[in-house]
Parts: structure tokens; C-alpha cells; sequence
């Protein structure tokens, strides 16, 4: 992996970094979380407010002008390319079965509240029963099949709202 930081500043703007020039940021620290930062001769004075550092974003105060910071290394940086967000609810909107079987249970009903990993449905498939939890939180919208019937492989189950 690469040491390519991008620093997005208030869901706005983006700037690339890298270690070389952050090494060449002359700033000192004056006290616990403020710096006096000196760039193209101007002077700066940064405090930071807010530290959350497993989200890897900060509330910065630069002379008296507070900016939100959020910082990707490449890690993250690739993982926003794949489509992964970390920390983000699941959007899964429907269970469709991954192989051809029988349905057995159906646990839930239309318009029922389910929470996260609440057991749906039962499908008999290859001499084994495979148990579908919920994927998140929601209400049931549909349910596109009933105890008994024969599903094939990508079929809609259930549906969440």
C-alpha cells in the first residue's frame, strides 16, 4: 500500500497528500491539540476540537474558522472504489434463494417488523435445511412464497420495505 493520504474538508474539497509533503509541513505544536502552522509565509493557528479517531475524522478550528476533516489512506481509499463503506447500514432490500429448493418455515408475516439476524425462512436444498436470518432491520413487504413450493435458484423470497 501507498502513503497517498486524500483529506476531504467539509464534504467539499479534496486534497492528495502524500508522506513526503507532510513531512514538509512546518508546523509546531504549542500545547495539547494546537499548532502554529507557517505556509507560504503566512501564518496559521489550529486547534483540534474534535477527535474521532476510529472514523478517522476531526473538527479542526484554523484561525477561528472550524472545518470537519475526514482523512482515507489507500485502504480506505480502495475500499470506497470497491463499493464498501465502513460503518454503514446494510441496503439489502430482498432475500432471493442462492440455490434450487423447498420452502419449509416461513417465520415472518407481511408487514411485520424484524430486527437484525431474526430467523425468516427455512429452505430444504441438497439433503440440508438452510435457515435465512434478516440482514438488517426492517418490515416485511412481501413474501413471494409459501410453505411447500419449489424455488429456483435466484428466485424472490421475501422483500423488505
Amino acid at each position: 500500500m501507498s502513503t497517498d493520504f486524500k483529506v476531504k474538508v467539509n464534504d467539499a474539497y479534496t486534497f492528495d497528500f502524500n508522506k513526503d509533503a507532510i513531512s514538509q509541513l512546518d508546523a509546531v505544536s504549542v500545547e495539547a491539540n494546537k499548532f502554529h502552522i507557517l505556509h507560504q509565509n503566512k501564518p496559521f493557528h489550529a486547534e483540534i476540537i474534535q477527535s474521532r479517531f476510529t472514523q478517522k475524522s476531526y473538527s479542526v478550528k484554523v484561525n477561528n474558522n472550524t472545518y470537519e476533516v475526514v482523512i482515507s489512506d489507500a485502504l480506505d481509499q480502495l475500499i470506497a472504489e470497491m463499493g464498501f463503506e465502513k460503518g454503514k447500514s446494510k441496503h439489502i432490500n430482498s432475500i432471493k434463494a442462492p440455490m434450487p429448493g423447498l420452502i419449509l418455515e416461513i417465520s415472518v408475516e407481511v408487514g411485520q417488523s424484524v430486527k437484525e439476524n431474526d430467523n425468516l425462512i427455512i429452505l430444504s436444498a441438497m439433503k440440508m435445511e438452510n435457515s435465512f436470518l434478516s440482514p438488517r432491520d426492517g418490515v416485511i413487504k412481501s413474501i413471494a412464497v409459501k410453505v411447500g413450493d419449489a424455488v429456483d435458484k435466484g428466485q424472490l423470497m421475501i422483500e423488505f420495505e
